[in-house]
């Protein structure tokens, strides 16, 4: 069984940053997709970014196109999302997701992973 631990998240002002991590119980190299979503309070969860196993497609949600990234760190087998300028609507618990793949898809629904964190909140003051 993969299991998927989060870190990081919390508070900040408007504008500021975070890194979220996802520390995987499993080699990240070996074949797996990563996505990261985020569930706003009365809101169905959406994917923010995801990436190909093979790291050549990046996905982005138009709400967070050039201010998140997700990057990965093979060796230490952990996930990362990058997130600059950030607004008081990216407020939500954010999960990162695994799937057994080894190809150059990247996935963007939910239904499409096998594996999630346990989700981190991330609150941003105005």
């Amino acid at each position: 069984q993969v299991q998927l631990v989060q870190s990081g998240g919390g508070l900040v002002q408007a504008g500021g940053s975070l890194r979220l991590s996802c520390d995987v119980s499993a080699r990240t190299e070996t074949g797996y997709a990563m996505g990261w979503f985020r569930q706003a309070p009365g809101k169905v969860r959406e994917v923010v970014t995801a990436d190909s196993w093979s790291g050549g497609r990046v996905y982005s949600a138009d709400s967070v196109k050039g201010r998140f990234s997700i990057s990965r760190d093979n060796a230490k087998n952990t996930v990362y999302l990058q997130m600059n300028s950030l607004k008081p609507e990216d407020t939500a618990v954010y999960y990162c997701a695994a799937r057994r793949s080894r190809s150059s898809l990247y996935y963007t629904h939910s239904s499409e992973y096998n594996y999630w964190g346990q989700g981190t909140q991330v609150t941003v003051s105005s």
